[in-house]
């Protein structure tokens, strides 16, 4: 258990981190080695680089001041407030330690995302999953994004807490988690139950989201055993889906609490 046993590559990514919350956190969590933190060199004082700076010393991990020119040459974000660290890719897990209980002993509490494509969407939802207290993700390996740089500033965080996994199909995977006694529920503007009166959320679940646009996929939607909706009383008829992910993680939580 804990390893990739299909015999293909692993492809989690999120080894630069980008962020001072997000680097703060890599440091304070420790699941991972980090090789060097890079802050920009023309920084004002602030609490939290005081953090990342006394992490890093105490981890033994290189730190390094390098120019602004020189420190935006290497940032693949836009906005990553002058720190960035290298570390180690993150761990994969295998389906099979997602679908039992966690190290905790609490049932299944999973997270498949079904074609998300933005990087800042990704690590919203994932930061979202994180604190209602998902107990692992799935993520598709094909025609999705992965955990880069642009995840991992707006995850904040949160991947250094999540495990996660990525498949090479949604619906097979999906079918390993029915025969597990995981119960696969779909968000979808047109499903039958209103989030709040889900009857299985405070049993083994998935919550299943879709693409922003182009929602669930065919096969995905055919392999949930139930559809959900938020109810919405506006004149727009859909939310972002990260936000919405937000709604339903948390309406989902708090059945299992």
């Amino acid at each position: 258990m804990g390893n990739r046993s299909d015999g293909s590559p692993k492809g989690l990514g999120g080894d630069q981190v980008e962020g001072r919350q997000a680097v703060r956190e890599l440091l304070l969590a420790g699941t991972r080695r980090t090789r060097e933190v890079l802050l920009a060199g023309d920084l004002d004082p602030a609490p939290i680089l005081d953090d990342i700076i006394d992490l890093a010393d105490e981890a033994r991990v290189t730190i390094r001041e390098v120019s602004r020119s020189k420190f935006e040459s290497v940032a693949r974000t836009e906005a990553p407030q002058g720190v960035l660290a290298m570390a180690q890719p993150l761990h994969e897990h295998d389906l099979e330690d997602l679908i039992g209980p966690d190290a905790r002993g609490r049932d299944p509490f999973l997270l498949l995302l079904d074609g998300v494509t933005d990087p800042g969407n990704l690590g919203a939802i994932l930061r979202s999953a994180e604190c209602a207290g998902v107990t692992g993700v799935v993520l598709p390996r094909h025609r999705a994004a992965g955990v880069t740089a642009a995840v991992t500033k707006s995850a904040a965080g949160a991947i250094e807490h999540l495990r996660m996994t990525r498949v090479a199909g949604l619906p097979k995977a999906m079918g390993r988690m029915a025969d597990a006694g995981v119960w696969s529920v779909g968000l979808d503007a047109g499903g039958e139950t209103a989030i709040h009166e889900l009857k299985v959320a405070d049993q083994p679940v998935a919550l299943v989201m879709g693409a922003e646009g182009s929602g669930l996929s065919r096969l995905v939607r055919e392999r949930c055993d139930t559809i959900a909706h938020i109810p919405l009383g506006g004149v727009l008829g859909s939310l972002n889906v990260s936000a919405a992910a937000a709604i339903a993680l948390f309406e989902v939580a708090r059945h299992r609490r």
